[in-house]
Protein backbone atom coordinates (compact mmCIF):
# COMPACT_ATOMS: atom_id res chain seq x y z
CA UNK A 1 0.00 0.00 0.00
CA UNK A 2 1.30 3.45 -0.96
CA UNK A 3 -0.01 6.77 0.28
CA UNK A 4 0.90 10.39 -0.41
CA UNK A 5 -0.58 13.66 0.85
CA UNK A 6 -0.44 15.85 -2.24
CA UNK A 7 -2.06 18.87 -0.56
CA UNK A 8 -3.74 19.61 2.74
CA UNK A 9 -5.29 22.85 3.95
CA UNK A 10 -7.90 25.48 3.22
CA UNK A 11 -6.46 26.22 -0.25
CA UNK A 12 -6.77 22.63 -1.49
CA UNK A 13 -6.75 18.99 -0.39
CA UNK A 14 -5.71 15.83 -2.23
CA UNK A 15 -4.64 12.40 -0.94
CA UNK A 16 -3.28 9.57 -3.11
CA UNK A 17 -3.84 5.90 -2.22
CA UNK A 18 -2.46 2.91 -4.10
CA UNK A 19 -3.10 -0.78 -3.48
CA UNK A 20 -1.98 -3.75 -5.54
CA UNK A 21 -4.69 -3.26 -8.15
CA UNK A 22 -6.15 0.21 -7.66
CA UNK A 23 -5.05 3.83 -7.47
CA UNK A 24 -7.41 6.56 -6.24
CA UNK A 25 -7.35 10.21 -5.28
CA UNK A 26 -9.38 11.31 -2.28
CA UNK A 27 -10.50 14.85 -3.20
CA UNK A 28 -8.89 17.08 -5.81
CA UNK A 29 -8.98 20.58 -4.39
CA UNK A 30 -6.06 21.98 -6.39
CA UNK A 31 -6.08 23.06 -10.00
CA UNK A 32 -5.70 20.20 -12.46
CA UNK A 33 -2.28 21.45 -13.53
CA UNK A 34 -0.99 21.72 -9.97
CA UNK A 35 -2.39 18.29 -9.07
CA UNK A 36 -0.55 16.64 -11.97
CA UNK A 37 2.67 18.54 -11.18
CA UNK A 38 2.62 17.40 -7.56
CA UNK A 39 1.95 13.83 -8.60
CA UNK A 40 4.93 13.97 -10.94
CA UNK A 41 7.08 15.42 -8.15
CA UNK A 42 6.10 12.49 -5.92
CA UNK A 43 6.79 9.92 -8.65
CA UNK A 44 3.11 9.14 -9.25
CA UNK A 45 1.64 8.59 -12.73
CA UNK A 46 -1.59 10.58 -12.95
CA UNK A 47 -2.68 8.57 -15.98
CA UNK A 48 -2.65 5.38 -13.87
CA UNK A 49 -5.29 6.66 -11.41
CA UNK A 50 -8.52 4.63 -11.52
CA UNK A 51 -10.96 6.98 -9.77
CA UNK A 52 -11.48 10.12 -7.72
CA UNK A 53 -13.31 9.93 -4.39
CA UNK A 54 -15.03 13.11 -3.16
CA UNK A 55 -15.69 13.73 0.53
CA UNK A 56 -17.87 16.83 0.10
CA UNK A 57 -18.57 19.72 -2.23
CA UNK A 58 -16.44 22.53 -0.77
CA UNK A 59 -14.10 23.96 -3.40
CA UNK A 60 -10.91 23.07 -1.52
CA UNK A 61 -11.91 19.41 -1.94
CA UNK A 62 -13.68 19.31 -5.30
CA UNK A 63 -12.15 22.11 -7.42
CA UNK A 64 -10.68 19.82 -10.11
CA UNK A 65 -12.33 16.48 -9.38
CA UNK A 66 -14.40 16.69 -12.54
CA UNK A 67 -11.54 18.08 -14.63
CA UNK A 68 -9.29 15.22 -13.53
CA UNK A 69 -11.99 12.68 -14.34
CA UNK A 70 -12.55 14.16 -17.80
CA UNK A 71 -8.82 14.50 -18.56
CA UNK A 72 -7.93 10.94 -17.58
CA UNK A 73 -11.29 9.32 -18.37
CA UNK A 74 -11.90 7.95 -14.88
CA UNK A 75 -15.05 8.07 -12.75
CA UNK A 76 -15.70 10.44 -9.88
CA UNK A 77 -17.21 8.66 -6.87
CA UNK A 78 -19.42 10.94 -4.77
CA UNK A 79 -22.67 10.82 -2.87
CA UNK A 80 -25.93 11.49 -4.71
CA UNK A 81 -26.43 14.74 -2.80
CA UNK A 82 -22.91 15.97 -3.54
CA UNK A 83 -23.30 15.13 -7.24
CA UNK A 84 -26.42 17.30 -7.33
CA UNK A 85 -24.89 20.15 -5.38
CA UNK A 86 -21.61 20.20 -7.32
CA UNK A 87 -22.85 19.65 -10.85
CA UNK A 88 -20.88 22.68 -12.14
CA UNK A 89 -17.65 20.89 -11.14
CA UNK A 90 -18.70 17.43 -12.30
CA UNK A 91 -20.51 18.13 -15.56
CA UNK A 92 -19.67 15.75 -18.41
CA UNK A 93 -17.84 13.54 -15.93
CA UNK A 94 -18.62 9.86 -15.46
CA UNK A 95 -20.00 9.54 -11.95
CA UNK A 96 -20.53 6.64 -9.59
CA UNK A 97 -22.91 7.69 -6.86
CA UNK A 98 -22.83 6.21 -3.38
CA UNK A 99 -24.94 6.68 -0.27
CA UNK A 100 -23.39 7.95 2.92
CA UNK A 101 -23.24 5.12 5.45
CA UNK A 102 -23.41 2.36 2.83
CA UNK A 103 -20.28 0.34 2.05
CA UNK A 104 -19.59 -0.38 -1.63
CA UNK A 105 -16.98 -2.15 -3.74
CA UNK A 106 -14.72 -0.60 -6.36
CA UNK A 107 -12.22 -2.92 -8.05
CA UNK A 108 -10.28 -4.57 -5.20
CA UNK A 109 -11.35 -1.94 -2.65
CA UNK A 110 -14.12 -2.02 -0.09
CA UNK A 111 -15.07 1.62 0.55
CA UNK A 112 -17.09 2.74 3.56
CA UNK A 113 -18.17 6.41 3.33
CA UNK A 114 -19.31 7.31 6.84
CA UNK A 115 -21.13 10.54 7.78
CA UNK A 116 -19.32 13.32 9.61
CA UNK A 117 -20.41 16.72 10.92
CA UNK A 118 -19.41 19.69 8.74
CA UNK A 119 -21.21 22.62 7.11
CA UNK A 120 -21.57 20.84 3.76
CA UNK A 121 -24.56 19.05 2.21
CA UNK A 122 -23.46 15.42 2.76
CA UNK A 123 -19.89 15.25 4.14
CA UNK A 124 -18.21 11.89 4.67
CA UNK A 125 -14.99 10.35 5.86
CA UNK A 126 -13.68 7.18 4.25
CA UNK A 127 -12.49 3.81 5.44
CA UNK A 128 -10.90 1.89 2.56
CA UNK A 129 -9.96 -1.77 2.85
CA UNK A 130 -8.05 -4.14 0.59
CA UNK A 131 -6.04 -7.31 1.11
CA UNK A 132 -3.15 -4.99 2.05
CA UNK A 133 -4.96 -3.53 5.02
CA UNK A 134 -7.31 -0.85 6.25
CA UNK A 135 -6.86 2.92 6.02
CA UNK A 136 -9.02 5.85 7.08
CA UNK A 137 -9.45 9.53 6.29
CA UNK A 138 -11.44 12.03 8.33
CA UNK A 139 -10.98 15.76 7.82
CA UNK A 140 -13.39 18.71 7.95
CA UNK A 141 -15.36 17.49 10.93
CA UNK A 142 -16.57 19.64 13.79
CA UNK A 143 -16.82 16.90 16.39
CA UNK A 144 -15.71 13.32 16.86
CA UNK A 145 -18.85 11.24 17.04
CA UNK A 146 -18.94 7.69 18.37
CA UNK A 147 -19.51 6.56 14.78
CA UNK A 148 -16.33 8.29 13.58
CA UNK A 149 -14.37 6.69 16.40
CA UNK A 150 -15.68 3.21 15.69
CA UNK A 151 -15.24 3.44 11.92
CA UNK A 152 -11.58 4.47 12.16
CA UNK A 153 -10.47 1.71 14.52
CA UNK A 154 -7.88 -0.78 13.31
CA UNK A 155 -6.43 1.30 10.47
CA UNK A 156 -2.81 0.90 9.34
CA UNK A 157 -2.92 4.44 7.97
CA UNK A 158 -4.87 7.50 9.14
CA UNK A 159 -5.39 10.92 7.58
CA UNK A 160 -6.68 12.97 10.53
CA UNK A 161 -7.60 16.62 10.83
CA UNK A 162 -5.65 18.73 13.31
CA UNK A 163 -6.82 22.14 12.22
CA UNK A 164 -6.14 24.67 14.95
CA UNK A 165 -4.70 25.47 18.33
CA UNK A 166 -7.61 26.87 20.35
CA UNK A 167 -5.56 29.60 22.01
CA UNK A 168 -4.06 30.73 18.71
CA UNK A 169 -7.51 30.76 17.10
CA UNK A 170 -9.18 32.77 19.86
CA UNK A 171 -6.32 35.28 20.10
CA UNK A 172 -5.79 35.46 16.35
CA UNK A 173 -6.94 37.86 13.63
CA UNK A 174 -10.04 36.04 12.37
CA UNK A 175 -13.41 37.80 12.84
CA UNK A 176 -15.52 36.44 15.70
CA UNK A 177 -18.07 34.82 13.38
CA UNK A 178 -15.36 32.79 11.64
CA UNK A 179 -13.82 31.75 14.97
CA UNK A 180 -17.22 30.51 16.09
CA UNK A 181 -17.74 28.63 12.82
CA UNK A 182 -14.37 26.88 13.13
CA UNK A 183 -15.01 25.90 16.77
CA UNK A 184 -18.58 24.76 16.13
CA UNK A 185 -19.94 21.23 15.75
CA UNK A 186 -19.84 21.80 11.97
CA UNK A 187 -16.35 23.32 11.75
CA UNK A 188 -12.91 21.80 12.28
CA UNK A 189 -11.09 19.73 14.91
CA UNK A 190 -8.59 21.36 17.24
CA UNK A 191 -5.21 19.81 18.03
CA UNK A 192 -6.54 18.68 21.40
CA UNK A 193 -9.61 17.04 19.86
CA UNK A 194 -7.45 15.31 17.27
CA UNK A 195 -5.15 13.89 19.96
CA UNK A 196 -8.16 12.71 21.96
CA UNK A 197 -9.34 10.82 18.88
CA UNK A 198 -5.87 9.42 18.29
CA UNK A 199 -5.86 8.20 21.90
CA UNK A 200 -8.78 5.95 20.98
CA UNK A 201 -7.33 4.84 17.64
CA UNK A 202 -3.62 4.27 18.32
CA UNK A 203 -2.59 0.62 18.18
CA UNK A 204 0.51 -1.42 17.54
CA UNK A 205 -0.10 -1.88 13.81
CA UNK A 206 -0.58 1.83 13.00
CA UNK A 207 2.12 2.42 10.40
CA UNK A 208 1.62 5.97 9.12
CA UNK A 209 -0.24 9.09 10.13
CA UNK A 210 -0.94 12.32 8.25
CA UNK A 211 -1.98 15.24 10.42
CA UNK A 212 -4.14 17.16 7.97
CA UNK A 213 -5.83 20.47 7.23
CA UNK A 214 -3.63 22.58 9.53
CA UNK A 215 -4.55 26.24 9.62
CA UNK A 216 -1.75 28.50 8.36
CA UNK A 217 -2.87 31.22 10.80
CA UNK A 218 -4.07 29.31 13.85
CA UNK A 219 -1.63 26.40 14.10
CA UNK A 220 2.02 25.49 13.68
CA UNK A 221 3.43 22.26 12.20
CA UNK A 222 6.23 22.03 14.78
CA UNK A 223 3.70 22.11 17.60
CA UNK A 224 1.59 19.36 16.01
CA UNK A 225 4.63 17.14 15.36
CA UNK A 226 5.91 17.64 18.92
CA UNK A 227 2.62 16.97 20.69
CA UNK A 228 1.62 14.05 18.44
CA UNK A 229 5.05 12.42 18.70
CA UNK A 230 5.11 12.86 22.47
CA UNK A 231 1.64 11.38 22.80
CA UNK A 232 2.48 8.30 20.73
CA UNK A 233 5.76 7.77 22.58
CA UNK A 234 3.81 7.82 25.82
CA UNK A 235 1.61 4.99 24.55
CA UNK A 236 4.64 2.65 24.32
CA UNK A 237 3.88 2.00 20.65
CA UNK A 238 6.25 1.68 17.75
CA UNK A 239 6.24 5.24 16.43
CA UNK A 240 4.35 5.43 13.12
CA UNK A 241 5.51 7.57 10.24
CA UNK A 242 4.12 11.03 11.10
CA UNK A 243 3.68 13.50 8.24
CA UNK A 244 2.24 17.00 8.40
CA UNK A 245 -0.02 17.59 5.42
CA UNK A 246 1.48 20.51 3.51
CA UNK A 247 -0.50 23.12 1.61
CA UNK A 248 2.24 23.95 -0.89
CA UNK A 249 4.02 20.72 -1.77
CA UNK A 250 3.50 16.97 -1.92
CA UNK A 251 4.63 14.91 1.03
CA UNK A 252 6.61 11.68 0.75
CA UNK A 253 5.19 8.66 -1.06
CA UNK A 254 4.86 6.32 1.92
CA UNK A 255 4.89 2.55 1.44
CA UNK A 256 3.38 0.74 4.40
Amino acid sequence: MKICSLASGSKGNCLYLETGETRVLIDVGLSLRETVLRMEAAGIDAAAVDAVLVSHEHIDHIRSAGAFGRRFKVPVLASHLVCGKADKYLHKTRRIEFESGCRFEFRDLSIDPFPITHDACDPVGFVIESVEGRCGSATDLGIVTRLVMEKLRGCRFLNLESNHDVEMLMNGPYPWELKQRIKSRHGHLSNEESLALLHELAHGDLRALVMAHLSEVNNHPDHVVRTTGAFLSGQNLCAPWIVIGDQYKAGPLMEI
